[in-house]
């Protein structure tokens, strides 16, 4: 029986210091050095998760941008890939704009990776944001909002409080078939509100690889509301001590917190049967 083992990253695999423990670096590394199918599904993008996960051994491509790509973690290659149409765009656009939001907006524009955003508009969820990557090369401060939408863009991230945002989040998603998302930071009291194509989800992306890699079965971990569609596919699926209480409704088991190496231990356990 060939089995895909997926996880979350922030909250489940990466630690309270956004890190990889080293205790968990050696016992997957040695896992996938030992045939065992690993890989993880993210709402971070390649860039981003790269950083994170320096020193992690991957044979298999990973999902980035909750699924809106599947990805070589080493090359960038485009694997899989969800965009918006124009029309998707119109529609979602318009209605920020009616907001009077001021979105992160994740687009190519002639070939390259951006993250452009209005820098005359700002909180302070936003701006730790842009300070958390400062040595992103995707990161495009622009002075006005002419240029903010160019390009083909397949991602909208909107950060704010949540009595600010819950109410466009609630319209945005009755008015399209799309991915929308609302959840807090994990890392501050803000909320982020992230809209992507329909087919863009991390079980969308697993099902993908799946296929395309003819498994059999997959195992998921993770910890929040965005990994609820791939626990709802995966043949099991295990939430984090810390994780929310839907997730850990609907798994098969708890396991040990992100910063007790909860999932490199169980796998430790479960391929040491």
């Amino acid at each position: 029986m060939k089995t895909l083992y997926v996880t979350d990253l922030d909250g489940t695999l990466l630690n309270s210091d956004v890190k990889i423990s080293s205790r968990s670096l050696e016992i997957i590394n040695s896992l996938v050095e030992n045939g065992m199918h690993f890989t993880f599904a993210t709402a971070r993008s390649l860039v981003s998760a790269a950083t994170v996960t320096q020193g992690l051994n991957l044979k298999l491509p990973v999902a980035v941008y909750n699924g809106t790509f599947i990805m070589d973690k080493e090359t960038g290659e485009i694997i899989h890939s969800n965009f918006f149409s124009d029309e998707e765009n119109s529609v979602i656009q318009a209605v920020i704009k009616r907001y009077s939001l001021n979105p992160f907006v994740y687009s190519f524009v002639n070939g390259e990776e951006k993250v452009s955003y209005n820098k005359n508009y700002s909180n302070r969820g936003k701006r730790e944001y842009i300070e958390s990557r400062k040595n992103d090369r995707r990161m495009t401060p622009l002075d006005n909002d002419k240029t903010l939408f160019d390009g083909k863009v397949f991602y909208y991230s909107i950060i704010g409080r949540e009595k600010d945002l819950s109410v466009f989040f609630s319209e945005i998603k009755s008015l399209g078939d799309y991915r929308v998302t609302f959840q807090q930071d994990i890392y501050s009291e803000y909320f982020w509100c992230e809209i992507m194509p329909k087919n863009a989800s991390k079980a969308k992306a697993v099902e993908k690889l799946k296929k395309l890699y003819s498994f059999d079965k997959i195992v998921a971990f993770g910890d929040a509301l965005n990994d609820m569609p791939m626990f709802q596919i995966a043949d099991r699926c295990y939430a984090v001590e810390n994780a929310v209480n839907e997730l850990k409704d609907i798994s098969t088991k708890e396991i040990l917190s992100n910063n007790n190496d909860g999932v490199a231990l169980f796998l430790q356990q479960e391929f040491n049967k």
